[in-house]
């Protein structure tokens, strides 16, 4: 094999360069945060009033994985304005673990089945929000300086995450896909402040929060742990669906015209 070095070009048109910077130049990455404090709560008051700003007195939120407890939680600052909220995954709270033998026989097999996960997760792989909850900005030094370290950090999730468990991430989305995401962190400098949100979390595990009243859908994905009952302390659940064999955590890269169309049955409807 000739170790000569061969010139070659990359013709790209001017109209997708010119697009391309466009795009870039419009893109909000994401940036540092303007001092503590950044909970649930906090971030949900930036958006009520991001929405007011923009002309809006009346609006849904929709959201997953933290968003979906940001997304209630501004329905429970904002009532008035939120006409109801929508989120894909468990919006809390978990069930207090270990059940009594009586709750967990109450429970369908499906149910019992997210308990189970439940507890492997906290078992298993509750060592990420750990450390990211006590010593986030510790991490982020090993994170922002290592691109591989980024990588694997947030391959791992991806992993153990999309559906199904068996299947190899880079076959259920596109490898482009997975690199990018995890890019966005890298060349931001932002592992920090997106592991941020459960450091500031006043609120432990288990503790109830209030009712906002405003009519909330859960999508809940073969992945997904959510339980109804568990669900109603804290949400006016109106619209619950168990989607069976499709569907992992990352749902609007995984099943997005599913997640988008049942985002638009609810908020139609009211």
């Amino acid at each position: 094999m000739s170790e000569d070095i061969e010139e070659f070009r990359i013709d790209v048109p001017q109209r997708q360069l010119d697009d391309l910077r466009r795009r870039l130049a419009e893109t909000r990455w994401p940036a540092p945060l303007p001092g503590d404090g950044w909970d649930t709560t906090r971030i949900a008051r930036a958006w009520d009033t991001l929405m007011q700003r923009l002309g809006y007195d009346r609006y849904g939120a929709h959201g997953g994985d933290i968003g979906a407890s940001v997304a209630p939680e501004v329905a429970r600052v904002a009532p008035g304005r939120v006409a109801g909220v929508h989120v894909n995954g468990d919006p809390g709270p978990m069930p207090d673990l270990p059940l009594s033998d009586d709750e967990y026989a109450s429970l369908t097999p499906a149910e019992r089945d997210r308990v189970d996960r439940i507890g492997a997760f906290m078992t298993e792989e509750f060592g990420y929000i750990a450390i990211q909850s006590t010593r986030p900005q510790t991490l982020a030094y090993g994170l922002v300086d290592s691109p591989a370290g980024q990588l694997a950090w947030i391959m791992d999730k991806f992993r153990e995450w999309t559906y199904p468990r068996v299947t190899e991430p880079d076959r259920i989305l596109d490898r482009d896909v997975l690199l990018t995401n995890a890019m966005f962190y890298w060349l931001t400098g932002t592992a920090g402040s997106a592991a941020y949100v459960g450091y500031a979390q006043h609120a432990g595990f288990g503790e109830n929060a209030t009712n906002s009243g405003v009519p909330t859908a859960v999508l809940n994905f073969a992945h997904d742990v959510g339980i109804r009952r568990y669900a109603e302390r804290e949400h006016t659940i109106v619209r619950w669906t168990d989607v069976e064999g499709r569907g992992g955590h990352f749902a609007a890269l995984e099943e997005p015209e599913l997640l988008v169309a049942d985002i638009r049955e609810f908020f139609r409807a009211l």
